[in-house]
């Protein structure tokens, strides 16, 4: 029979437990422990999570998010998330931490939520769950495993006080550092290595960024589309050059494995390995598939096109019954409004009707600047936010209210909460 974790004969001691499930989790936690770090430096911060957590200074007791998956888990999956939360139980008996930090993924964070709230500890979730988009019924879970939601888009915090969950918004790490002069002067210095080779036709008339994200799901649903609309772009327009983003070198390596039974690697094509930021600055145009880099495309007020493929069966038993907001992605999400083009879902098997975005914003006058200026209009959205530093300071006002509560037990607790 497990020891009940709302044993009070010891306190605890005062720490902080970070949970992340996947690579966007890893990045988020890492600014927030980064900061932490820095303004406590004697404070224990643990983590389930990743290498970017444990560079800021995490102590990494388990290492998750290295095979992060979209949609229905597998079996083996769902073993995984039961292993780490027997593991998890097991070391909340030291008592080594009085908050905890779910970050994004829900559905492997709540079972862990359940675990921290029966040890009495403080939650306060980083990235809010997107009920807003499906999943409303989750709402009166989430009331009970959280304390606070920390939100990085600025329609959410207001979404979750509604339904009497306390919340702010934070900001998005990603608006933390402004892109000043010489910010941009040294992406712009990256971007040159991406121009393609001399002698390897005309100078570029449109440079051409592709986003194929990072999941080995995403990897194989959208680069195939995404080199056939390539490739019928520069059939009928040889000068234009592209760059595809690749976020490490394990999937770089993925994707030439993957155009060689494709038909091969274009000349005209380059690959910007963990160079992000710098291949958006270089580009004139984005094909991106719907996520979280659609923000960091709009920071640098970039035009670009959205898309998702998702799985046809999924799709059209679960997702399309589920999903309740008019856009998908992000910069739609936060103006209320259609800015950028997103086709979601794609299901086509081919490039064509992404290859026609392209040719929209080469042909279509006015297309490009107001794409520019209302994403102009969103970054403003977060002028003035450092989610950082706000994460640290709930989570460091969590932690002066969790050793004033020290001497009170379970019961006393949730009356106070």
């Amino acid at each position: 029979m497990p020891a009940p974790l709302s044993q009070t004969h010891s306190p605890r001691s005062e720490g902080v437990l970070f949970t992340a499930f996947e690579p966007s989790g890893d990045d988020h936690a890492a600014s927030a422990v980064a900061e932490l770090r820095k303004r406590r430096p004697d404070l224990a911060v643990y983590a389930w999570g990743g290498p970017k957590m444990e560079a800021a200074g995490a102590v990494l007791i388990g290492r998750t998010g290295e095979k992060a998956v979209m949609g229905l888990p597998g079996p083996s999956k769902i073993a995984e998330h039961f292993a780490i939360q027997r593991t998890i139980r097991r070391w909340l008996l030291q008592r080594l931490a009085t908050v905890h930090v779910p970050v994004d993924s829900p559905a492997a964070n709540f079972p862990i939520c359940k675990l921290t709230r029966e040890a009495g500890m403080t939650i306060l979730h980083l990235v809010a769950p997107q009920m807003w988009a499906w999943g409303a019924w989750r709402v009166k879970k989430l009331r009970k495993l959280t304390d606070k939601v920390l939100c990085l888009l600025p329609f959410e915090e207001d979404w979750f006080k509604q339904r009497g969950i306390a919340a702010r918004f934070i900001g998005h790490p990603l608006f933390d550092d402004p892109l000043d002069v010489d910010t941009l002067r040294l992406l712009s210095e990256r971007a040159r290595a991406f121009e393609p080779p001399e002698g390897i036709g005309p100078t570029p008339s449109l440079r051409l960024a592709l986003m194929p994200g990072s999941r080995p799901g995403e990897l194989r649903a959208s680069f195939p589309r995404l080199l056939d609309a390539f490739n019928r772009l520069l059939k009928d327009f040889p000068s234009i050059a592209g760059v595809i983003a690749a976020t490490n070198a394990d999937v770089a390596r993925d994707l030439r494995d993957r155009a060689r039974t494709l038909g091969g690697w274009p000349v005209r094509l380059g690959m910007a390995v963990g160079e992000t930021d710098a291949a958006i600055r270089w580009c004139d145009f984005a094909l991106v598939v719907s996520g979280t880099v659609t923000l960091q495309i709009a920071r640098q007020a970039k035009p670009m096109a959205t898309f998702y493929c998702p799985n046809p069966w999924t799709y059209h038993l679960i997702a399309r019954w589920l999903v309740e907001t008019d856009h998908y992605t992000l910069p739609n999400l936060i103006a209320g409004k259609r800015i950028v083009p997103e086709l979601i879902p794609y299901m086509r098997r081919d490039g064509e009707d992404l290859a026609l975005e392209v040719l929209k914003y080469m042909r279509r006058t006015g297309y490009a600047d107001d794409q520019r200026s209302e994403l102009s209009r969103l970054r403003k959205r977060f002028e003035g936010t450092h989610a950082a530093g706000a994460a640290a300071e709930e989570i460091l006002l969590a932690l002066d209210a969790s050793s004033a509560h020290a001497g009170l037990g379970p019961v006393a607790l949730a009356a106070l909460r």
